[in-house]
């Protein structure tokens, strides 16, 4: 891990641990003012996320911490691991928001104070800082490949909806039509759901050794066969340890050269690989014509028909 993206993943989780810090008391204030169940319960939700917020950074920390001797590779495989603790919370918050909305319609407790413009007033600006965190953090997430990172964007989409459904609430609340607010909880609880099933999703892929999809693995062929003396190649299998991807596969060269000469080669195509920033190790095995070993390759073909001067 570059000394860059260990400090941009750092800051992003001190960057959301106070906003949510920030968030948390204007909510509690505002409540404590002017007594709005909705905000209150905005308010409690900016709490839940302050402390996941703090394991979070704890565990991006851990992440990003160098290379040693028992973790010769880094530590970023332990991030699908924080990714999935986010999940849990999602979850949690999902679950916890359509109980507390199916429950409040049954028994006919919704309504309630309000709070007027100050309720409004922070619900909005509630909602646009998060559409903000959001933005930064999926913009950092996908350009840092960090599956933590753009786990916490998501979560803080969520938090768009809360806001949008306890500003339905104190808005329904102000014109008589209080069961607003437990509605909208509702169908918002199911995008939350949703939410935590997408993180999940993408993060298990990371943790079983599913392979990238065809687009990065023809970057990773057009990278090989992109060396002069590369004539094609085939096994080709390329999986994810963790958020990064090991890769190995065999190149075909013509067999009059000398070992120092196939050993450039060899190294060549891997510094090349190894560019690709979502790689990280890379395992070439070099196939001389004369030894009969060169073979069709379906997916190799099928990625690359057309290729000028390659198979």
């Amino acid at each position: 891990m570059s000394g860059d993206r260990r400090q941009v993943v750092r800051r992003v989780g001190l960057v959301v641990l106070v906003v949510n810090v920030v968030l948390a008391l204007a909510k509690g204030g505002v409540w404590w003012a002017t007594g709005s169940i909705a905000v209150g319960s905005e308010a409690v939700n900016s709490v839940a996320d302050t402390a996941y917020s703090v394991i979070v950074l704890a565990g991006l920390y851990l992440t990003t911490q160098p290379p040693d001797f028992q973790h010769p590779h880094g530590h970023e495989r332990i991030e699908p691991f924080v990714s999935l603790f986010v999940a849990v919370g999602v979850f949690a918050a999902g679950a916890g928001v359509l109980w507390n909305a199916t429950t409040t319609v049954l028994d006919g407790t919704y309504g309630g104070a309000t709070g007027g413009l100050l309720s409004v007033g922070v619900l909005v600006a509630s909602g646009g800082v998060k559409y903000g965190l959001y933005r930064y953090c999926r913009r950092v997430g996908e350009t840092h490949h960090s599956p933590a990172i753009v786990a916490t964007a998501l979560d803080n989409r969520n938090d768009i909806l809360t806001a949008t459904a306890a500003l339905a609430g104190v808005v329904g609340a102000s014109v008589g039509v209080p069961v607003l607010e437990p509605v909208a909880a509702g169908v918002v609880s199911l995008g939350i759901i949703y939410t935590g099933y997408e993180i999940v999703r993408d993060n298990v892929n990371y943790l079983v050794g599913a392979a990238p999809d065809d687009e990065l693995t023809a970057e990773i062929l057009g990278r090989a066969l992109e060396h002069p003396r590369v004539e094609g190649a085939h096994d080709v299998v390329a999986h994810y340890v963790g958020p990064e991807v090991d890769v190995s596969l065999h190149i075909e060269v013509e067999g009059d050269m000398t070992l120092f000469e196939a050993h450039d080669i060899e190294s060549q195509v891997v510094a090349a690989i190894r560019e690709i920033p979502e790689v990280d190790d890379v395992f070439v095995h070099v196939d001389p014509k004369e030894l009969g070993e060169w073979k069709e390759d379906e997916r190799a073909t099928r990625l690359f028909e057309g290729r000028p001067g390659k198979k």
